[in-house]
């Protein structure tokens, strides 16, 4: 009896994780910012570190990032073609230059879902890869 009872029960936990990540995964948002966390962690942890604080000198932070969430189409198109020049975030100007990473427009998507819904930062609108195209024409 406790075998079965052993059984259903790990048959149950294993239904409902699977319910659950069924779910999340017809959720476009919750896909494109798991994929975008992978590319994040490719690409661009190196400089914006782990926590997206960057280090608070010559990268900046994405994480609650003023210029990131008031300049949607400038973030972009840094995330695509990457960026040189001053920029002021969160009231701290940095210069550098930030090479052009290489992504698809569906790639630029999910990276900046990811970045948009991370570290305190919110954004309800999703970046599709027809805004991304729009944007970097």
């Amino acid at each position: 009896m406790k075998f079965k009872l052993t059984i259903l029960a790990f048959a149950s936990v294993f239904w409902w994780s699977f319910v659950a990540e069924e779910r999340t995964l017809q959720d476009p948002l919750k896909e494109s910012i798991v994929r975008g966390q992978s590319i994040y962690e490719d690409i661009c942890m190196n400089c914006h570190m782990a926590n997206g604080k960057g280090d608070g000198a010559i990268y900046p932070p994405l994480a609650q990032s003023d210029f990131l969430l008031k300049n949607r189409a400038a973030s972009i198109r840094a995330v695509k073609y990457g960026i040189s020049g001053k920029i002021t975030v969160n009231g701290k100007d940095y210069y550098n230059y930030m090479a052009d990473p290489g992504l698809s427009t569906q790639e630029v998507a999910d990276v900046m879902n990811y970045i948009l819904n991370t570290w305190g930062n919110k954004s309800e609108q999703i970046v599709t890869p027809e805004e991304v195209m729009l944007i970097v024409k």
